[in-house]
């Protein structure tokens, strides 16, 4: 590996791929082309593995997914123009979801007019155009910058809410050979800490509640034990956001799981006395619809300040990290000074039962697979997701899943055909557990492409996809309008034809049985297997 302390003059490529690797980058996703190669010839140098998606969304999904599963920022790398557009959809997604997410690319050089010239991929700003979906977008002007823009990003990664940030490099600076410095590093960061005085007022809430209540945003993950210990001293039933899975094991007697979307868990929600909502925006993308009116207290745990005033207005804001702030609830919420709880097992068990109820019709026809699934997968098997209904009808509230198990979905921006190469980054990230990517027929063919790139990578990828033919949940709300559905009936695909040709394999299967082999078998088999499920073998 290259010297890291090297002072001397280094080119623009080599000091962006050192201060990637000063900053602990092992994995990256991208395309080359001709701007960046640059920044291409230093990766191995500098011991950073390279994944090469077939489009430059999948890179940034990727990566993204890889930022999820593992917890360390995905980085993606892409050439000017359009390679940078394409993967700004991505990038809105990981803005949405607070996903640490780092792109970085090459852009007109330093001194090139603001009129356009007709140059190769040339646009009127790179940087504004990234601005638009990133939490920030920077370009730099000199080789010596370029090691300080990587740490600002990886300071944001490491203090507040995470977010995606953008890196441009002109390209002329990429190939310059100019003093460099010593790499900067963004400092180490220790949690946030509350307000002493909002923990008591907190605590002093939760101790007189009779009736709390617990709902878990993705801004909880790191503190999944203590909201179990919390939930379990109060007694309170706990509901989460789609980022929010599995914190507390769906299969736990005060787990409601996915469910914001329940009217019945809505009305429930809005009958507690005390909410406690931890790491969640409590957006209308979670509770698809409009927030439900809280009679009682509401207290509300965020890194971010802002998220105490939006939406749901807190009662009691403790800002800070979501683990340091559970801890000082819990070390001044003693045991003995909390409320009497009731056993509220099967009140739990009665909503879960309404909730099911409510939409039985409409989710029946995934229930029989998604149990088969539930049957293979390990406790710590990462589940990709797609907008699709299998999996926000489906999947989201019906398979449970474990704290030692990830669910990652495009909540918010809600993207098409992020699962596949979510899938690819997080089997980059962990290629010995179990990887699973779930989506629908039109979903996955935004992104099949990257079935490619899992094929390079020779590591086992099972793609689960139910096939309705078209866009379903558009058809459906077409038809729910009194309108003539246009434009979202497709013709069949054989998926499993297509992998093939990518150099994976694939089949079709017609019963939950018949999945579970699949499964089975596509998690022993290196490469993508595409494991396709007829509409009408799913009613």
């Amino acid at each position: 590996m290259s010297d890291l302390s090297r002072k001397d003059a280094l080119s623009g490529g080599e000091a962006l791929v050192r201060a990637l690797a000063a900053h602990g980058v092992t994995d990256a996703f991208g395309i080359p082309g001709t701007h960046n190669l640059e920044v291409y010839r230093h990766l191995q140098a500098y011991g950073i593995r390279h994944v090469t998606a077939r489009h430059e969304q999948g890179a940034g999904y990727a990566a993204d997914g890889y930022a999820r599963a593992s917890g360390r920022p995905g980085v993606a790398i892409t050439t000017t123009g359009p390679a940078l557009l394409n993967i700004a959809a991505a990038v809105g997604q990981a803005y949405s979801d607070s996903v640490p997410l780092l792109v970085v690319s090459p852009g007109m050089p330093l001194r090139h007019p603001r009129q356009s010239t007709g140059l190769l991929h040339e646009m009127r700003s790179q940087t504004e155009a990234l601005r638009g979906v990133a939490a920030f977008s920077h370009r730099v002007s000199s080789v010596d910058e370029i090691g300080a823009a990587v740490a600002r990003a990886f300071t944001l990664f490491r203090t507040g809410r995470p977010r995606p940030a953008h890196i441009e490099v002109p390209l002329d600076l990429l190939e310059a050979v100019e003093p460099a410095g010593p790499p900067r590093i963004a400092p180490p960061a220790g949690p946030a800490l509350p307000d002493p005085a909002a923990v008591e007022a907190a605590a002093a809430a939760l101790r007189s509640a009779r009736r709390p209540a617990l709902v878990l945003g993705g801004g909880a993950r790191a503190a999944g034990r203590e909201c179990r210990a919390l939930a379990q001293l109060l007694g309170a039933p706990v509901v989460t956001t789609a980022n929010g899975k599995g914190i507390v094991d769906e299969r736990h007697p005060l787990s409601l799981g996915v469910s914001l979307h329940s009217p019945a868990v809505q009305k429930w929600l809005a009958d507690r006395d005390v909410v406690l909502a931890v790491g969640t925006e409590l957006a209308e993308s979670d509770v698809w619809g409009p927030l439900p009116a809280l009679t009682g207290a509401l207290l509300r745990v965020d890194v971010d300040p802002a998220q105490m005033y939006a939406g749901l207005p807190a009662d009691t804001a403790l800002v800070g990290d979501a683990r340091a702030v559970l801890a000082a609830l819990l070390e001044t919420l003693r045991p003995d000074e909390a409320g009497e709880p009731v056993d509220t097992a099967a009140e739990v068990t009665g909503l879960r039962a309404t909730r099911d109820d409510e939409t039985r019709g409409r989710d029946a026809r995934w229930l029989p697979y998604l149990r088969a699934m539930r049957r293979v997968l390990a406790e710590d098997a990462v589940v990709t997701s797609d907008s699709a209904q299998c999996c926000y009808y489906g999947a989201l509230p019906h398979l449970p899943l474990g704290p030692e198990a990830r669910y990652l979905h495009p909540t918010g921006f809600g993207t098409l055909g992020y699962a596949l190469p979510a899938a690819i980054g997080a089997k980059t990230a962990y290629p010995g557990r179990q990887v699973v990517a779930l989506s629908g027929d039109g979903g996955l063919q935004f992104s099949v492409q990257e079935l490619a790139t899992a094929a390079q990578l020779g590591l086992p990828l099972p793609v689960v996809v139910f096939d309705n033919c078209g866009y379903g949940e558009i058809r459906e709300e077409m038809a729910a309008r009194g309108d003539r559905p246009t434009a979202v009936d497709l013709p069949s695909v054989d998926l499993a034809a297509l992998a093939r040709a990518y150099g994976g394999r694939g089949g079709t299967v017609r019963s939950p049985d018949e999945l579970a082999d699949a499964l089975t078998r596509g998690l022993a088999t290196p490469g993508p297997t595409v494991v396709t499920v007829p509409e009408e073998s799913s009613r």
